[in-house]
């Protein structure tokens, strides 16, 4: 349902479960692989009375790591506080969290994820730690619940974003470049799947009144496992509340949940107030100065590299995308312009390399691995033999089609030299115009009615006639060459 009058506004709450060997107050095993349940348990994650947390330092280094990465205040003094609710899977009744000073505030992420040219920047609330929950295990049964505490107590990065995000798309690529922000930093390996990362949405609709939009009444939706799931429950929630707006309903402030085999959002309670949750400081912890950590070294962050990229090799944006979604592919990418470059040392032709590097390398070399159900690692191919084969191709010695069964031959063995691989299927293409002549003759002579209609004006003609050349030459002609000697002596 279209509708200008009111817009769409969107939130996101997204928890990250860091790389920790263990949990976030205590010793247990942190593992998201364990399936035997209620293993990884001891008294301090369960709750057992008299038991002090003790905080987790990784933890704490690998959310100021993010917070420093997507520029945040860091607090110089964060708190951690108690938020109490009851449900089965909390077995102290109560969550370790940061309700009141969280380690990391404000900042703003770059979706750079993005094809488009313009990367927006989205304005972030905070990023807190807290501890995770454990998990509910429904059964066939009815009524019967089963609960594994190996998660309970795992550390858990939340972060907030304001509510300024405006599509479905734009949610979608928010997450999707968190979640690759996680891998460059080694903070997560954000794997859905296993729940080491998990989204929230709030979805509201608003008026725009003089420039601004005023938000409406916000609904949470929960149990989203994927970004594609996130998109189409906020496409699923815009749809409702502007169908309730319109028959002259109100939107309730309540949590939904996501049933991804309907792919519909379903009520499960009212959203409840943070005065529900009586926040209070944790007073088992004491506050955590945070000086310490802040001088971290950061990698090469992906929007960084998606501009230098985009500068350096004058790519577009979604071609630049595969090197930032692929690391190691985008590093052996330039370690094979820098090769080509240094063996064919002209500047005048770096740009032709840079080109193509890029087609041969992503269509041709990932075409064929892929084929042949391998994954991309970079000992598959030798970079100094692409190097040469770049080098011919600049040269006009190679055909593209001689390039390609050099690399199908590299892929096979990748011990192959490239001279050795020319040299045995005879792919030096013949660009003298001598050795030339009596092919180019006796292709015309056997093709006189192509020869009139190209004179009568139908120049597709030409390129069979090519093809001819190419086929009498065995594939060792110069097709450029062959097509310039055909025209002139039609003309002549």
């Amino acid at each position: 349902m279209e509708d200008n009058e009111y817009k769409l506004v969107v939130g996101l709450e997204i928890h990250i479960e860091p790389k920790t060997s263990t949990k976030m107050f205590c010793s247990c095993k942190n593992d998201s692989d364990e399936s035997v349940p209620n293993i990884n348990v001891c008294p301090i994650c369960m709750g057992h009375p008299g038991m002090l947390p003790v905080p987790n330092k990784l933890a704490i280094q690998k959310i100021i790591k993010l917070g420093l990465a997507l520029g945040c205040e860091i607090s110089p003094l964060a708190r951690f506080d108690r938020k109490n609710y009851f449900y089965p899977d909390l077995p102290k009744g109560y969550q370790i969290t940061q309700g009141f000073a969280p380690f990391c505030l404000k900042g703003e992420l770059p979706l750079f994820l993005s094809s488009e040219e313009v990367v927006k920047r989205i304005s972030l609330h905070d990023i807190h730690l807290e501890e995770d929950a454990g998990k509910l295990l429904h059964t066939n049964e009815k009524d019967v619940a089963m609960v594994d505490y190996n998660r309970a107590g795992v550390p858990l990065i939340e972060l907030v974003s304001e509510p300024v995000i405006y599509s479905a798309e734009d949610a979608r690529i928010f997450g999707e470049s968190l979640q690759l922000l996680m891998k460059y930093l080694d903070i997560s390996n954000a794997d859905m799947e296993k729940g080491e990362m998990r989204v929230e949405v709030n979805v509201s609709l608003g008026k725009e009144i003089d420039g601004k939009i005023q938000l409406g009444q916000k609904v949470e939706v929960k149990n989203i496992n994927s970004f594609s799931s996130a998109f189409k429950a906020i496409e699923y929630e815009r749809e409702r509340q502007l169908e309730l707006l319109k028959s002259g309903e109100k939107i309730v402030g309540e949590t939904r949940g996501w049933n991804d085999v309907k792919q519909i959002t379903f009520s499960q309670r009212l959203k409840e107030e943070s005065n529900d949750y009586r926040y209070f400081p944790e007073p088992d912890l004491v506050p955590i100065k945070t000086e310490e950590f802040l001088n971290q070294e950061l990698p090469e962050l992906p929007w960084i590299r998606r501009e230098r990229f985009i500068n350096s090799y004058m790519l577009e944006p979604k071609k630049v995308l595969l090197f930032i979604r692929d690391k190691e592919l985008g590093d052996f990418f330039e370690k094979l312009v820098k090769t080509s470059k240094e063996l064919i040392n002209d500047e005048s032709k770096n740009q032709n390399i840079i080109d193509l590097v890029f087609n041969y390398l992503t269509s041709d070399f990932l075409g064929l691995i892929a084929k042949e159900g391998k994954e991309f690692k970079e000992e598959l191919l030798n970079p100094s033999n692409f190097a040469l084969m770049v080098k011919y191709l600049v040269e006009n010695k190679i055909s593209s089609r001689g390039a390609k069964t050099i690399i199908e031959d590299l892929v096979k063995d990748v011990n192959w030299n490239t001279e050795d691989i020319i040299r045995e299927k005879n792919l030096i293409q013949v660009s003298d115009e001598g050795a030339l002549t009596e092919i180019v003759k006796k292709v015309l002579e056997a093709n006189p009615n192509s020869v009139i209609e190209f004179k009568n004006g139908k120049e597709s003609v030409l390129q069979f006639l090519v093809g001819q050349v190419m086929k009498e030459s065995k594939g060792s002609a110069n097709p450029g060459i062959a097509k310039d000697m055909l025209i002139k002596n039609i003309n002549s």
